[in-house]
């Protein structure tokens, strides 16, 4: 299971950003002239594939935030399993709402349900070597908290929101600083004793210096299994571990055995193919 559900408050503006787009200046005209004010029906959400589901209960909040007289009913719930032909969830009411809600809700519940699936997969091919999928800041812009939860329903893990709630020193911040000694020297003096603070290393000559310098976390950078296994020796627990860099479910187990303690994955919410889910009206 996903854990708790996201509360409306933290997707409202992104469903009402996804209406105002879609409705424009006069809203649906096809359903308005061929569906009557007063008809009422039913639909059911079904999943066209097999995956892994998330967003149904935005989905829900969707029909009903353009209809509050919709009566949805969730069948499925977020991280659940599903087969190809599930019915995922009801959806009772005026057609005209329906209909009009039917697109932001089936765009959003099936591109976290991609995610999810996507995060499954990873999670299932590390399965009992105690390295957690987390995701990355590679998420599209406005859905982050929605893609994160997604992540979460699939299994794994997130990595910082944003730029203001962990530090994450780079190559690029290495580069400018002139070392690692200098650039965490200056991140110790600027930030909050609550932050946490992690560092991006690409060889083992880098690490050897993190660790005379102390972090709460490494990210070690494109390693092959061999020299993230070194790597993971080296630091002998002192700080948390975290392996990136083009990882797949063919190649997420080698990764893991290395005794890494996460796997940093930002295909995840940037690349993950939607879960076709469709909406059939009965």
């Amino acid at each position: 299971m996903a854990g708790p559900e996201l509360h409306p408050l933290i997707y409202e503006r992104v469903l009402r950003v996804a209406f105002e787009e879609d409705l424009g200046r006069v809203g649906d005209i096809t359903t308005d002239a061929v569906v009557s004010a007063g008809v009422h029906g039913e639909a059911a959400m079904i999943a066209r594939k097999s995956g892994t589901v998330a967003g149904l209960g935005i989905a829900r909040s969707a029909f009903q935030l353009y209809e509050p007289a919709l009566v949805v009913g969730l069948v499925a719930h977020d991280g659940d399993r599903v087969e190809a032909g599930a019915v995922l969830a009801t959806v009772a009411g005026p057609v005209r709402g329906i209909l009009t809600g039917e697109r932001i809700a089936l765009n959003l519940s099936g591109r976290l349900s991609g995610i999810a699936t996507a995060t499954r997969s990873m999670v299932d091919a590390v399965a009992g070597t105690g390295t957690r999928v987390v995701c990355t800041r590679k998420t599209t812009p406005g859905l982050r908290a929605l893609e994160k939860y997604a992540v979460r329903a699939g299994g794994g893990s997130n990595h910082r929101f944003g730029l203001d709630d962990a530090v994450l020193i780079k190559d690029n911040h290495i580069a400018i600083a002139g070392s690692i000694t200098k650039a965490l020297t200056r991140v110790k003096r600027s930030v909050g004793h609550l932050v946490k603070v992690e560092v991006e290393v690409d060889t083992l000559g880098q690490l050897e210096e993190l660790l005379k310098v102390g972090a709460d976390a490494v990210l070690l950078d494109n390693m092959d299994p061999e020299v993230l296994a070194q790597a993971v020796a080296m630091v002998k627990g002192r700080l948390i571990t975290e392996a990136s860099g083009g990882i797949t479910p063919e190649t997420a187990r080698v990764k893991a055995e290395s005794g890494v303690d996460l796997l940093s994955v930002g295909w995840l919410t940037h690349s993950a193919p939607i879960l076709d889910i469709g909406l059939d009206i009965a």
